[in-house]
């Protein structure tokens, strides 16, 4: 009976079973994940839906803040809301039929003329644009004082050589102004290209307050971080399945224990 020798073969888990409950609760976790992100996500899609409406700008007029073709995003707004160098999409039937896109310049009250000094003078104040291209005047043409009846706006495009706005309006009955109800939305961002937001107008704000920006960064948070959270979420089961039989592998690979 001597010298026995017994071999015995080395446990293959960690002996308290864990794996198992480890990947119920990354189940659990991944779902609940893949669910939260869904939320984000079409969240944030109906938000932006219900709050934004979608344009393509078919001319220059609006150059260089929008070209012709490009694609923006603007806020549905109140016309009473609308305020100095808001860019906003109106209609009005003396200026046709297509919506427009144009920036307001004076509301109801101010005085507005062109040009000293190659800028826009409102309410007596020099307005600074730098939206405008470089070194090009506020208009190529000047334009007397206009008194700006209450409830209405003046709008210029950008591209002020190229652009068939309130200028162009001077002898109509309302000195070129469009009543506020006429506004539809005001442009918040160029979305393709993706130029992003507007700049802020500040020329104005010596003037009053400005407009305060729509919610669309927040929309835009929402809806990347419902995605990274249903990819994420989703990918869980593949991860887990490629590690758990890259570790099957490495078990079966080990030599059994010898005593």
């Amino acid at each position: 009976m001597g010298g026995e020798s017994m071999t015995h073969t080395a446990p293959r888990s960690g002996g308290t079973g864990s794996g198992p409950v480890g990947s119920r609760t990354g189940q659990r976790l991944s779902g609940l994940a893949v669910a939260l992100g869904l939320v984000l996500f079409l969240g944030g899609f109906a938000w932006g839906a219900v709050v934004y409406l979608p344009y393509t700008v078919p001319t220059s007029s609006m150059t260089p803040t929008i070209d012709a073709g490009d694609r923006v995003l603007a806020q549905r707004v109140d016309g009473a809301d609308v305020r100095r160098g808001d860019v906003v999409v109106f209609k009005d039937a003396t200026w046709g039929n297509a919506p427009m896109v144009k920036r307001v310049v004076a509301v109801g009250g101010d005085t507005v003329s062109c040009c000293q000094d190659g800028k826009l003078k409102v309410n007596g104040k020099e307005i600074d644009e730098p939206y405008l291209a470089e070194g090009t005047p506020a208009e190529i043409t000047g334009f007397p004082t206009v008194t700006v009846p209450k409830g209405r706006l003046f709008l210029l495009g950008d591209e002020r050589g190229n652009s068939l706005d309130s200028t162009a309006h001077l002898t109509d009955a309302a000195s070129g102004t469009v009543a506020r109800g006429a506004v539809d939305a005001r442009v918040d961002a160029v979305v393709w290209p993706m130029n992003g937001m507007l700049e802020r107008p500040t020329g104005f704000e010596a003037l009053g307050a400005l407009s305060s920006p729509g919610p669309l960064r927040t929309i835009t948070a929402l809806v990347i971080a419902g995605a990274v959270l249903v990819l994420g979420g989703g990918a869980y089961g593949p991860v887990a399945k490629r590690a758990g039989a890259a570790r099957a592998r490495r078990a079966s690979a080990e030599p059994a224990g010898v005593r």
